[in-house]
């Protein structure tokens, strides 16, 4: 099956337009059970099963598992290399513990890390490298530089960041071309929208939507926080809360009429919302079983009507912040 592609920067770098996020398959340092129960049998059938419906951008990260995501990714693509466009991330570092233990993107751990991703997913070049978040401890010029280091020595491809705001995307993009910002964006996270996203586009960097189902709350199924597993992150997703969750279904109302309208789902118009704000725009939700994949993809194909697309636009953020205060700090804006 064949998807329509996108360019994400002015490199050269082209994607499907929707690409997989792969983090449920194994939930993030410290919470291996953030999405559910880790399947990594299905999670593996899923990538697999990507590939055939024209998806060939796969979204993972030194954090996710931690270590043992890129793990899965690799074994679930090998052999299929030359299909897939492999994204990965650095930028955390890791307890003894296998929890987060803050940032570290000192020159050092930058060359250790890639190291350590390239072996774990058993290829010889990334597709595309992110600063997964920023460290304000070391100037982003020098860890630019040392990201570039590995581009001449071919062992990265593309070069992208997470999480920064636009001072910090200009800064990168003068040490070398910055082709992809990955930011929560969605119908809900309207976050990035104006001076982040204005500046993405002055420089011709892409920019790739994580979560553009807000961690599922788009989806129309979640009826609560309570009735999430015990250890579901979610639980304590401030947006899933009391009040903030009676202000943000009324999102889901909207996209759930739409979706009634076109015979689609309520995910569906949300991804759909986001590919028509822009080519230079490609989403990469996240899921670990096929069935959802393959409702994700049809996405793809809808075509949503001005009006629609008016509606949508004008439903504003959504209430609640969309980290706890500690997660928050990790982000640059």
């Amino acid at each position: 099956m064949n998807m329509p592609t996108r360019k994400l920067g002015t490199q050269g770098l082209e994607v499907s337009a929707l690409g997989l996020g792969t983090m449920g398959i194994t939930g993030v340092a410290g919470m291996p059970e953030m999405y559910g129960k880790p399947d990594e049998a299905e999670g593996i059938a899923t990538i697999q099963r990507a590939l055939d419906l024209g998806v060939t951008f796969f979204d993972t990260a030194q954090v996710y598992g931690p270590f043992t995501n890129e793990e899965v990714v690799g074994r679930a693509l090998a052999g299929q290399r030359d299909r897939a466009i492999i994204a990965t991330k650095f930028g955390f570092n890791i307890g003894a513990d296998g929890r987060i233990a803050g940032v570290d993107s000192s020159p050092a751990n930058v060359r250790r890390a890639l190291d350590g991703c390239l072996a774990r997913l058993g290829v010889d070049h990334i597709d595309l490298w992110y600063q997964h978040r920023l460290d304000r401890a070391v100037p982003i010029e020098e860890t630019v530089g040392v990201m570039a280091e590995q581009v001449r020595a071919g062992k990265v491809r593309y070069l992208g960041l997470s999480e920064v705001g636009a001072a910090t995307i200009r800064r990168a993009h003068a040490v070398h071309p910055i082709s992809a910002l990955q930011s929560e964006y969605s119908v809900w996270e309207r976050n990035i929208e104006g001076e982040v996203m204005d500046t993405c586009r002055e420089l011709g960097i892409g920019i790739v939507p994580y979560s553009p189902l807000g961690r599922g709350f788009l989806t129309g199924t979640i009826q609560s926080a309570e009735a999430l597993p015990e250890r579901d992150y979610r639980k304590n997703d401030p947006r899933y809360q009391a009040d903030n969750y009676d202000r943000n279904i009324l999102i889901v109302d909207a996209l759930r009429e739409i979706a009634t309208r076109l015979s689609a789902t309520p995910a569906q118009i949300a991804l759909a919302w986001l590919l028509h704000r822009g080519a230079d725009i490609v989403p990469i939700p996240g899921t670990k079983r096929r069935t959802y994949l393959e409702s994700n993809v049809a996405a793809a194909s809808i075509t949503l009507a001005a009006a629609d697309m008016a509606r949508l636009d004008g439903l504003g953020s959504t209430a609640g912040a969309r980290y706890t205060e500690r997660s928050m700090a990790t982000i640059d804006r």
